[in-house]
């Protein structure tokens, strides 16, 4: 079995294993992170995985179409708690950062459509995310920093190399932090 095989099963179990309820690691129908934070020195970074899809109106989202930006992406799923705690920090960074080059996509994972257009209407979310039920796009991060929680967050460098996982809710404060570190040590 290949590592990219062996790395996809196991991503896939850990999602498939988000809906059970009462086991270590998972609360109330996710999978929770430990909290953990990892930063990639330049150096040793590795090529973010192109997500790509129909956005939550059915539109056609690319990362490719922002090559050359620093890159948020947030996992999600409205049914989430930590989720729904930490949307009103993803957007406010996102609309701190718009004229910065940062741009934010989401990756909406086990959720309904229409649930998750109404939450990211009343969030006043100003950023499109990709309906991944798949969990295609989640696989890409197996060959750089894989993750089985939800939420997780990304941050991409400015030459498409993953440069932050947080494996768990993150505050605006963490998470600007993170940005103005990335886009300092990209090159």
């Amino acid at each position: 079995m290949t590592p990219r095989l062996l790395a996809g099963i196991l991503l896939l179990g850990a999602l498939a294993g988000c809906g059970s309820v009462g086991t270590e690691g998972s609360t109330g129908g996710y999978v929770s992170g430990n909290g953990s934070i990892t930063v990639v020195d330049p150096g040793e970074r590795k090529k973010a995985p192109v997500l790509s899809g129909d956005d939550l109106d059915g539109r056609p989202l690319s990362t490719a179409d922002f090559a050359g930006d620093t890159l948020v992406v947030n996992v999600w799923g409205s049914w989430c708690p930590p989720c729904r705690k930490e949307a009103p920090a993803l957007a406010k960074v996102s609309r701190d950062y718009a004229d910065r080059d940062v741009t934010f996509v989401g990756v909406l994972v086990r959720d309904e459509p229409a649930a998750a257009l109404a939450f990211t209407r009343k969030q006043d979310t100003p950023y499109r995310s990709i309906a991944d039920f798949s969990g295609r796009n989640l696989l890409g991060f197996s060959k750089s920093l894989p993750s089985q929680a939800i939420p997780t967050t990304w941050i991409i460098d400015d030459r498409g190399r993953v440069a932050v996982r947080i494996m768990d809710e993150v505050s605006a404060s963490t998470l600007a932090g993170l940005i103005d570190d990335v886009k300092k040590k990209s090159s």
